[in-house]
């Protein structure tokens, strides 16, 4: 059986949560992180394609088995049958040497060339009678041996059957919690815009891409030019996030960074636009978990510097959409990963 649409988001589900890299040490941790949750996904993928493969294989056999057990069981009343008339006719062959026995016994004093006869016509009957009763022991021999491949036969396609019915049973929870996974993240989207009503389309946006939501707020929202003190609107925006982020604990939390392409031209501590991308990423964490009831554990801040654009034009406008930072919201996939252990 193969995965349904809601299967594929699974194993986008699975990209691991980054850990803070604001040193550059940490960043590197960070994208060790990443390259072990991607193997991760690729990993549930394999196990994925690998079930239903098996599953269709178990159906295979079974069809093959059951076909064997009609056959076997077609088979088995013939011989039944044969079986019924051939005592029916070693029957007769004993009543009729019964007979004989006693016409012996009541000629034994006439002609010797009568009781010669009916000597022969004895051992003739005596002969039939033991080739019946062979062929009588033969035929239960293979009854016997016929029932006892169809009862192995039975009790491998009965297991087989239970196996089918566990994997199915496992796939058809697997699609129910991705189900559910995917109502979660579409009912969180709407919470998250419903909170920042008001601001979509004046520098932030909210969306939904590969099983995540995606808060994304521009530059001029949150930060001038060059810096990483967060201005006032991007300041109420994300205070309006807050109550939403505290009422879903079971929600991971990623605030990435992200620069243009022209090279840092500052002054201060900030070297380059990895160190400004950080710097803003861990400013909007800390106001998130200002005076907030978020578990810190939830959170990681990321710098992306100049590396992951949305437009990669060397214009004016490209660059400004590249300036941005967003909050990424992922769904906790422990349930769906234990399961799929268990497969």
């Amino acid at each position: 059986m193969k995965l349904t649409t809601p299967t594929y988001k699974i194993l986008l589900f699975c990209l691991g949560v980054l850990t803070s890299c604001v040193p550059a040490k940490e960043f590197q941790a960070l994208q060790d992180k990443n390259a072990k949750c991607e193997e991760e996904r690729d990993k549930l993928s394999i196990e994925n394609e690998s079930l239903s493969t098996k599953n269709s294989e178990l159906e295979s056999k079974t069809r093959i088995l059951q076909s064997k057990v009609e056959t076997l069981t077609a088979d088995s009343l013939n011989r039944a049958v044969e079986f019924n008339r051939i005592k029916e006719e070693l029957k007769t062959l004993q009543e009729r040497y019964t007979e004989l026995k006693n016409l012996q016994d009541g000629v034994i004093s006439g002609s010797k060339d009568e009781t010669r006869k009916l000597l022969v016509q004895i051992q003739k009957t005596q002969e039939e009678l033991q080739e019946k009763e062979d062929a009588l022991k033969e035929l239960e021999r293979r009854l016997y041996q016929r029932k006892l491949g169809l009862d192995k036969v039975q009790a491998d396609l009965d297991q087989m059957k239970k196996e089918l019915e566990e994997r199915n049973a496992r796939l058809i929870e697997l699609e129910r919690m991705l189900n559910a996974k995917d109502s979660i993240m579409q009912a969180l989207r709407k919470r998250v815009a419903d909170a920042l009503f008001g601001f979509e389309g004046k520098g932030l946006t909210v969306s939904i891409q590969n099983g995540k939501v995606y808060v994304s707020l521009e530059e001029k929202l949150m930060f001038k030019s060059g810096s990483y003190e967060i201005d006032s609107k991007g300041a109420t925006a994300l205070r309006q996030l807050v109550p939403v982020l505290e009422q879903n604990p079971d929600i991971n939390i990623m605030v990435e960074g992200h620069t243009d392409d022209v090279p840092y031209r500052g002054t201060g501590a900030l070297i380059d636009n990895w160190d400004l991308s950080v710097k803003r990423a861990t400013t909007i964490v800390r106001l998130l978990l200002k005076n907030s009831k978020i578990d810190p554990v939830r959170v990681t801040a990321a710098g992306r510097s100049q590396y992951l654009p949305i437009d990669k034009a060397k214009t004016p406008e490209a660059r400004q959409k590249n300036r941005r930072t967003e909050i990424i919201l992922t769904p906790k996939m422990d349930e769906i990963l234990q399961l799929l252990e268990a497969n």
